[in-house]
C-alpha cells in the first residue's frame, strides 16, 4: 500500500469550522510526517489502523476526546489514547473506520461528526501498525461513556487548555531507555504515540507554549508504544 507522507484537509467543510480550528485546518494542509515522527511506513509496513482526534467545545471550552484502555487490555492496558483501531474490510476507508471504532468505544453519535482532514500516516514499528490520524469537529456534541468496557475503562473530554498549561507538560522516561513528550491531565499520564501527537498537533497550529522540558516522569510499564 502507498501510504500518505503529508496531510490533508477537506476544503469543503473548512467554511463551516469554527475559527479556532482553523490552524489545524491549515495544519494538515502543509505537514509532513517528519514533523511528527522519525519512523517512515513502508509499502511493506503492517496492518492499517485509524484514529480519531476529536475536537469540540465544552464547558471548559475547545477540548479534545480521550479514551483510557482497560487494565484487562493485552496491548496499551491503562493506557489514554485516542478512540480508534484497525481498518477492517468493510470501512470505506480510514475516516469510516476512525468513527465505528469511536462509535464503538465511546457511543459516539456519528452523524453529529465533521471530519476535515487527515494527518499523515505514521508507522508503529513496536505494534507493526500504520495509523492515519483523523481530524474531525464535533459540531452536535452527545454524550459519551466506555461503550465497551472491556476494552475502555473510561471516556474524557480534555480541555486544550490543559494540554496547553506547561504546569500538565513532561517528558516520560520508560525503563526501556525510550524518552518522549508526555502530559498529565485529569489523573491521567498521556504518553508515547498519543502523546507525540498532541504535542505536534500543539506546535504545528501555534498553541503550544514554553514549558520544562527538564521535567521528567519515570514509567513502570513493561511495553513501550513510541513514535
Amino acid at each position: 500500500m502507498n501510504w500518505s507522507r503529508v496531510g490533508s484537509v477537506r476544503e469543503d467543510v473548512v467554511s463551516s469550522l469554527p475559527t479556532w480550528l482553523l490552524p489545524l485546518a491549515e495544519m494538515a494542509r502543509t505537514i509532513d510526517v517528519a514533523q511528527i515522527t522519525t519512523f517512515l511506513p513502508s509499502s511493506e509496513s503492517g496492518r492499517h489502523s485509524a484514529v480519531l482526534l476529536l475536537f469540540g467545545e465544552g464547558p471548559a471550552g475547545p477540548d479534545l476526546l480521550l479514551i483510557e484502555r482497560a487494565a484487562v487490555m493485552r496491548a496499551h492496558a491503562g493506557q489514554p489514547a485516542f478512540p480508534g483501531g484497525a481498518v477492517d474490510p468493510g470501512d470505506a476507508d480510514a475516516v469510516d473506520a476512525a468513527l465505528r471504532e469511536a462509535n464503538e468505544e465511546t457511543a459516539l453519535v456519528r452523524s453529529g461528526v465533521v471530519p476535515f482532514g487527515q494527518l499523515p500516516d505514521l508507522f508503529l514499528p513496536v505494534s507493526d501498525f500504520v495509523v492515519t490520524p483523523v481530524l474531525a469537529w464535533w459540531r452536535e456534541p452527545c454524550e459519551v461513556h466506555a461503550a465497551a468496557p472491556i476494552e475502555v475503562a473510561s471516556v474524557h473530554r480534555v480541555p486544550i487548555s490543559e494540554f496547553v498549561d506547561p504546569a500538565n507538560r513532561c517528558r516520560v522516561r520508560h525503563p526501556s531507555g525510550y524518552v518522549g513528550v508526555g502530559f498529565e491531565v485529569r489523573g491521567l499520564l498521556v504518553w508515547g504515540f498519543t502523546a507525540g501527537i498532541i504535542s505536534a498537533v500543539l506546535d504545528s497550529a501555534g498553541w503550544a507554549v514554553p514549558w520544562d522540558m527538564e521535567r521528567f516522569v519515570a514509567l513502570a510499564e513493561p511495553e513501550l508504544e513510541a513514535l
